[in-house]
């Protein structure tokens, strides 16, 4: 039985930064659909954007920690 191959901790990350990156693409589709609509819901479209800045926010920690600091 072949043993399947364990994911380290760098490949979990790069994974979790896809998905959060597809979910920031969408949030902002949504946003733009919303905006575009001759009565649009302000609270709502609000929300969606606080959301993707809170998504922006964990994409930016995930491509930190995946980024050695280069000591110039």
């Amino acid at each position: 039985m072949a043993k399947a191959r364990e994911m380290d901790q760098e490949d979990v990350l790069r994974v979790e930064l896809e998905v959060l990156r597809q979910e920031h693409r969408d949030l902002d589709a949504a946003i733009q659909a919303l905006e575009e609509r001759a009565v649009s819901d302000q609270l709502t479209i609000t929300r969606l954007k606080k959301q993707k800045l809170q998504l922006k926010d964990k994409i930016a920690r995930i491509e930190d920690t995946l980024t050695p600091d280069i000591i110039a």
